[in-house]
């Protein structure tokens, strides 16, 4: 096959180039070529998605294409050009507008109301989702064939947000200095994740099997401790894991969910009950498979390693314990 992949050289849309090369398509990657290289084996076409499309790629047949972007106009341009191909969107479940109702399907869950102009999708998670929408209806509405898929929080090697490798880090250095691990009540509360390369295994098994509708990519909902456990063991660890309530931890002017002083997927009440506990049966009958956390923590804590500039967010060390002390008296 010839597959278009509209970036390739960051993360997920990197990952999807990646594993169309190692079964043998013809990987086209289409990006300004700035933030990152394509994988050995893909070609890549410069081009600002601002800008008009390149007569490279509009000359060329392709039968997949596979779109990352969230800036409506981006998908309206590109949709034009290649409105006779397999198309996967990745979307977002933040395009729901409920996030309340645990078990919800993309079958049952409403949407928010689109936001049709490119605004900053940093300016909040509404505003970022409702982009995501509008991409999402001019995608079904321009194209014959069209797969939506929808991740939650996306993992694994080359995690350019920092989240999910502060657990793998902060266990790997609970192994080697023996002190202990603070982790938020409520310990068991959900969480959804998928490895990078699930996704992107994914993605192109459901272009080569011309996979439609509608789906979200998740694993199952796995309790916080369960995750931890695999987590740990992943990196060789077994520490003392040590609880600490929401209220405590406020206190203590730790925060949730991303960004300096926080933890990491720690949720509190930022978000819904329903937020991470999203029912992907459907998503597993169309062939998403996923991975054990352990194996995706000992091939982050390799990355890692091996790349010096590579982010990870969240307490340090030395923060965290002085919270601990602190709490525990």
């Amino acid at each position: 096959m010839r597959i278009l992949v509209l970036g390739g050289t960051v993360f997920l849309s990197r990952a999807v180039a990646e594993a169309a090369v190692a079964r043998g398509h013809d990987v086209t990657c289409a990006a300004r070529g700035v933030s990152g290289t394509v994988p050995d084996g893909a070609t890549l076409v410069p081009w600002d998605r601002a800008d008009a499309v390149p007569a490279d790629l509009t000359a060329t047949p392709f039968d997949a294409v596979v779109d990352v972007s969230r800036i409506p106009s981006h998908v309206r341009r590109a949709v034009a050009a290649f409105p006779d191909t397999h198309w996967t969107f990745v979307s977002t479940i933040n395009v729901y507008a409920d996030t309340a109702t645990p078990g919800g399907t993309p079958a049952t869950l409403p949407l928010l109301d689109p936001i049709e102009t490119d605004e900053d999708p940093a300016s909040g998670p509404e505003t970022y989702g409702a982009m995501k929408v509008a991409c999402e209806n001019t995608v079904r509405s321009g194209l014959a064939a069209a797969l939506v898929i929808r991740p939650g929080l996306i993992v694994g090697p080359g995690d350019p947000s920092g989240r999910f490798t502060y657990w793998p880090a902060r266990f790997a250095e609970a192994a080697q200095d023996g002190l202990p691990v603070l982790v938020p009540e409520p310990v068991d509360a959900p969480v959804q994740l998928v490895d990078v390369r699930d996704l992107a295994e994914w993605i192109v098994t459901a272009a080569e099997a011309g996979t439609t509708g509608d789906f979200d990519a998740v694993c199952p909902p796995v309790p916080r401790s369960e995750l931890l456990a695999q987590v740990a063991d992943g990196a060789g660890a077994d520490p003392e894991l040590v609880p600490v309530s929401p209220e405590l931890l406020a206190e203590h002017e730790v925060v949730p969910w991303s960004g300096p002083r926080s933890i990491p997927f720690w949720a509190a009440d930022l978000v819904d009950s329903g937020f991470l506990a999203h029912d992907v049966t459907s998503s597993l009958e169309a062939g998403l498979t996923i991975r054990p956390f352990a194996e995706t923590t000992r091939d982050t804590l390799a990355w890692l390693g091996a790349t010096p500039d590579a982010k990870v967010t969240g307490l340090t060390r030395a923060e965290e314990q002085q919270v601990l002390t602190a709490v525990r008296g």
